[in-house]
């Protein structure tokens, strides 16, 4: 009797144990999960009410992505004007969880209690969390009428203050538009910082060994050197500002950076009696009287006045990978730095650098207090001497967290595995650090784009950041992982960009879109289609005035008759690259497009007719390069001068 009723008790454990909610998957990981019973959910004109007036903001945020997700309305009021709360959110300052942190109890309604920057993560949480366990694709065109949460309780915050990336935008312009979706998509992943690099120029022998026809762009409208200013793409003071405070409002700070006295080809070109004839004209002349008084009034232009345009806490100086050749130029080089730390500091600001202190050893005092080094390379600034000397430090490795699209040299795309291992803030390429030290602020991952004119597309770059994003945002964010790297790539998968973003172009597998007619001028519910891809369609052509497009988004488009020779063709981010194929008026074609992340095919008539993989281009001194050819397809518009008949159009994501 005893030996029965011991088993009807362990079967009841057994059942009440599997009835509690496991914890919710998410990216970065929640730190603390009391698992309930049971699931609510959140149906149209569920209520969002606020308890205090400085959570407003983050309870209007999360009505709107709530809508992007789910096509429905979400009340939302203070919750002084009375009446039943779906999810209220409440004002508490908590000192273990810090001012990110935040709980979420979900019961018979939702409650978050945080500061307004922990109400900010809490509801990427509870996004992430409702996307998860509700049978939908949430993040797809079609939507649906409500969200499901499993009931339990949360207690998260960050491990590390600062999780981020830095994006190099001078080798290439990367659109404004794409900057804030890229904002949007990382306060998703609760990543905070977003670090953009300003200007800097491509390497000499890639252009004939030339400074003079080098690549160099600074980004920035300049009002006091107006030539200096980049021409093939560059951002207004105004919306640079604007930029800098929307981000801010989301969570994310922008940390610009002036790169100077390396990398400063765009400023020799503006003014050559900058540039140094020993060392490079990418190189400032520091002997030079005349350099730190235009650095000095670069940056006066942007963090002077009651709204600067640098308006965060923060502004990196760059100060690396400067010539150590001569000690007495070492600490020259010592002096501008500290110089600048100073200028910045002036401002009311923060100043970031590049570690290059052990590069540049010597005797010339560099202010340390208050100072955030980007440790990168130890051959440049040995971690632990950066410790001792007592700056703050950011963890940059190049050789685990360094992408370079495209170089053969670093990562194309990183090693997800490895950093799932072995990344965490406090190890800085090989030098360990306690976890959580208080002079460790946090980790990044970089993207360089080295090789100009290497056909490189921002779809491309995304394509490589979004993994990047996922796994440097686990790492930093909760150090101790709670599942195999397996498993978390494979549920990793799952969750994508943040609400109503779509960068990617990715959709369930299959038939994503279809027409029977291809209409001129005809507008279609999805703007493009990601790797990997097929478009397939009939046409029996007409002749076409070069540059009609069968199809157009606003980053690329894929032509009947392409501008330049006639033939299929498409243009994106500035590089046109042709199919060795033309339409013939009155003769009807089976035309298929295959693309990937590294090709773009053409089928006529079900035979494949050209790949336009990786394109090797030889310069002098057997230097090669390889172009990417990719294209992440348009399908968002069709040009109104289009005359081909083009029907049975179909778009399938494989």
């Amino acid at each position: 009797m005893n030996r029965f009723f011991l088993l009807f008790l362990l079967m009841t454990a057994s059942l009440v144990q599997a009835a509690v909610n496991p914890r919710p998957f998410t990216i970065p990981a929640i730190h603390e999960w009391k698992g309930g019973e049971g699931t609510i959910t959140l149906q149209a004109q569920s209520r969002i009410l606020y308890a205090d007036a400085r959570l407003q903001p983050a309870a209007e945020a999360l009505a709107r992505d709530l809508q992007t997700v789910t096509g429905q309305c979400f009340a939302v009021a203070s919750s002084k004007k009375g009446g039943e709360a779906d999810i209220l959110l409440i004002y508490k300052a908590n000192k273990n969880l810090g001012d990110e942190g935040y709980t979420i109890d979900i019961s018979k309604d939702i409650r978050i209690e945080a500061t307004e920057r922990g109400a900010l993560h809490a509801a990427q949480t509870l996004l992430q969390i409702g996307v998860k366990s509700t049978p939908s694709n949430l993040l797809d065109s079609r939507g649906t009428a409500s969200l499901t949460f499993p009931k339990g309780r949360i207690a998260d915050r960050p491990d590390y203050p600062m999780r981020g990336l830095m994006l190099d935008c001078g080798r290439k312009y990367i659109p404004m538009a794409y900057l804030r979706r890229l904002v949007r998509t990382m306060a998703y992943y609760k990543m905070n910082t977003l670090s953009i690099h300003l200007n800097d120029n491509g390497m000499r022998n890639y252009f004939h060994d030339s400074w003079d026809e080098n690549y160099a762009a600074f980004r920035l409208e300049s009002e006091r050197f107006p030539e200096l200013t980049a021409q093939d793409g560059s951002y207004s003071k105004a919306e640079f500002r604007q930029f800098v405070l929307e981000a801010a409002a989301l969570g994310v700070e922008i940390i610009p950076e002036i790169d100077s006295p390396a990398h400063s080809l765009a400023f020799t070109h503006y003014r050559p009696s900058l540039g140094s004839k020993e060392y490079g004209m990418d190189h400032l002349e520091l002997t030079n009287p005349e350099v730190i008084p235009f650095i000095d009034s670069l940056y006066a232009e942007y963090l002077e006045g009651p709204e600067p345009v640098f308006a965060g806490p923060r502004v990196h100086i760059g100060t690396d990978e400067y010539s150590n050749r001569r000690q007495e130029i070492v600490e020259l080089f010592r002096s501008f730095t500290d110089h600048l730390i100073h200028t910045v500091e002036s401002f009311g600001k923060q100043a970031a650098l590049w570690g290059a202190l052990t590069h540049a050893r010597g005797t010339t005092p560099v202010k340390v207090d208050n100072v955030l080094m980007y440790c990168w390379y130890n051959g440049y600034a040995k971690p632990d001497s950066m410790h001792t000397l007592g700056y703050d430090m950011l963890c940059v490795p190049d050789r685990t967290a360094y992408i370079v699209p495209a170089a053969g040299y670093y990562y194309d795309y990183l090693n997800i595995p490895l950093l799932y291992k072995d990344f965490s803030p406090a190890n800085i390429a090989g030098v360990r650090f306690p976890e959580r030290d208080p002079q460790i602020k946090g980790g990044m991952f970089a993207v360089w784009n080295d090789i100009v004119g290497n056909g490189i597309a921002v779809a491309d770059i995304h394509h490589r950041m979004m993994p990047a994003i996922q796994v440097i945002a686990e790492k930093t964010w909760a150090v101790d992982t709670i599942r195999t790297c397996d498993e978390w790539q494979r549920l990793a998968a799952g969750i994508g960009e943040a609400p109503g973003i779509n960068d990617l172009g990715r959709y369930a597998q299959g038939t994503v879109l279809t027409a029977d007619v291809v209409a001129p001028s005809s507008a279609r519910p999805i703007a493009c289609i990601g790797w990997p891809y097929r478009v397939s369609f009939d046409i029996e052509a007409k002749e076409e005035q070069r540059g009609t497009a069968l199809f157009r988004d606003n980053e690329a488009e894929f032509y009947l008759s392409d501008p330049v020779t006639g033939r299929l063709g498409y243009v994106r981010d500035g590089y046109l690259f042709t199919f060795r194929h033309a339409l013939r008026p009155g003769v009807k074609e089976h035309i298929t497009i295959e693309g990937t992340n590294t090709e773009t095919r053409l089928y006529v008539n079900g035979t494949l007719v050209e790949t336009l993989g990786p394109d090797v281009r030889s310069l002098p001194k057997d230097k090669t390069y390889r172009v990417i050819r990719t294209l992440r397809f348009p399908l968002q518009r069709t040009d109104s001068a289009l005359r081909s008949r083009v029907t049975n159009l179909k778009a399938e994501q494989l």
